[in-house]
This record gives structure tokens, C-alpha cells and sequence, in this order.
């Protein structure tokens, strides 16, 4: 069970492609907390597919009504 879960964790290139970013970008967002949870397994870093997912449902930006200064 516990290496079907292993499988199941996606690494810092799988993420940063399904994200379309670099490597590089993701590491960074990572140190200004800005991207997905992730995990630390030793020195390994680690996503959880429903941490990036629950992540990118919530980059939506809603658009404003127009404002009334702008009429």
C-alpha cells in the first residue's frame, strides 16, 4: 500500500508541467509559499495531485462588475 501511495505523488517536473511553468519558477513560488502544498520526504519534494489541483481551482480570478467611477 505504501508504494501505491508513492506512486501516487507527483514530482517537481510533473507539476511544473501540468502547471505549464518552469522548474525553476516552481521551486521558487515553493520558497515564497506561493505554489501548491507540497511535502518533504527526506530531501525529496513531493505533491500531492489533489494538492495541485485544489491549488489551481483556486488561481481563478472572478472578474469585477464595471465600476461606477468607470461609467
Amino acid at each position: 500500500m505504501k508504494q501505491n501511495l508513492a506512486k501516487q505523488l507527483l514530482n517537481e517536473r510533473e507539476v511544473a508541467g501540468t502547471c505549464g511553468i518552469s522548474v525553476l519558477t516552481l521551486r521558487k513560488w515553493r520558497s515564497l509559499r506561493r505554489g501548491p502544498q507540497f511535502l518533504k520526504i527526506g530531501s525529496l519534494v513531493r505533491y500531492r495531485p489533489r494538492d495541485v489541483a485544489s491549488w489551481i481551482d483556486r488561481q481563478a480570478v472572478v472578474p469585477c462588475e464595471q465600476s461606477e467611477a468607470a461609467r
